[in-house]
């Protein structure tokens, strides 16, 4: 018998012992833009293989994650984590709705009220970047501070979603640093400039699918700069809780396979410390939440 079918049949007697808990990554190999599921640092490449989707995003969209956790189960990874560059988990998103201002501490801080609606702002895919990438502090401003926040990756739900079958429509959870501009933000009323810099969202480095968290509400979310705490909520302190932001966001725009959810920051962030803290060169910053994974990025300049 092969090598290869020793190691498929120990996969195997290895999930009948464990509950394998499915990690969707993006990720660049040779040059080339792939994506699979990672487990024990080893990863299954999907790329072409489940119903012919080239990306997570497409994945999503053929309704193919059930389909990509069987071949998972009898395809273990040989590829090593440490061979791959990780991209952002959705490199391609359709849209990056954000939110702000959705935690009580964070909205007291900023010296603001809780408003009746929703604070939404959005983000364009060249603002991101991916797990162990660099968060580029741009040329224009030093003013670089963090936002640790959940990310939520949706499936095709369309419009006027009701909020009560509005957890049906979520794929999976993430990790997400809404790294912010601060002096740009505050050029205007709209957040847009300050939000959408290159390479100031970090989203990954994972996708845990929403059918392996029991209840998102028990999840805490932290974030470290250099080692030191500096943000630490439960999900279950949204103001504006998940369901509701995907009824609301839906009423003006359908959301479709790959698009995602940014909930909202905790308080904390830097430019309200005393003396503000922004992210400089060298600095590593860390978005963890449990059961879901650590995002981890180093702080680089921009370079032109």
């Amino acid at each position: 018998m092969s090598l290869q079918f020793y190691q498929t049949l120990a996969y195997k007697v290895c999930l009948k012992q464990k509950v394998l808990i499915m990690k969707f990554i993006s990720y660049l190999h040779d040059s080339k833009p792939k994506f699979g599921i990672l487990d024990n640092n080893l990863i299954t490449d999907l790329t072409g293989k489940i119903s012919g989707a080239d990306t997570l995003k497409d994945l999503i969209s053929k309704n193919g994650i059930q389909e990509a956790k069987k071949y998972a189960g009898t395809n273990p990874g040989n590829l090593s984590v440490d061979d791959i560059e990780y991209l952002p988990l959705i490199p391609n998103p359709g849209k990056i709705i954000c939110v702000g201002l959705n935690y009580s501490e964070h909205v007291k801080e900023t010296n603001r009220t809780v408003e009746e609606n929703p604070v939404i702002f959005h983000r364009f895919p060249e603002s991101q970047t991916a797990h162990m990438q660099a968060i580029q502090r741009p040329i224009a401003s030093d003013n670089l501070d963090f936002e640790g926040e959940m990310a939520v990756i949706m499936g095709e739900a369309g419009k006027h979603v009701k909020p009560e079958d509005a957890l049906k429509h979520i794929v999976g959870y993430s990790c997400y640093n809404e790294s912010t501009i601060r002096d740009w933000q505050r050029h205007t009323r709209q957040f847009g400039m300050g939000k959408n810099f290159e390479k100031t969202g970090s989203f990954g480095p994972h996708m845990i699918l929403a059918e392996d968290i029991k209840d998102y509400k028990e999840l805490t979310l932290e974030t470290r700069l250099n080692g030191e705490v500096m943000q630490n909520a439960k999900l279950s302190q949204l103001i504006f809780d998940i369901p509701i932001l995907i009824s609301y966001v839906s009423k003006a725009m359908a959301w479709r396979a790959g698009d995602v959810l940014v909930t909202g920051t905790p308080g904390g962030v830097g430019f309200k410390r005393n003396p503000p803290v922004f992210m400089k060169p060298g600095d590593k910053v860390e978005i963890e939440i449990t059961q879901i994974g650590v995002l981890s990025n180093t702080i680089k300049d921009e370079i032109v």
